[in-house]
């Protein structure tokens, strides 16, 4: 769970890690990566239900 609409990904870094990629939840409020596949999903803070703007 994560508080704003953009993250970026590297996997944990280090040489376990994969490429940073910058990913979005605009829209949907919630992204894969397409490396790690490590799931992000949009909590607002201000505790509103509905994950699209």
């Amino acid at each position: 769970m994560i508080d704003t609409k953009k993250v970026a990904c590297d996997g944990g870094g280090g040489t376990l890690g994969h490429p940073r990629v910058y990913l979005s939840l605009e829209g949907h409020g919630q992204v894969e990566c397409p490396y790690c596949d490590r799931l992000y999903i949009f909590e607002d803070p201000a505790g509103n239900q509905d994950r699209t703007p």
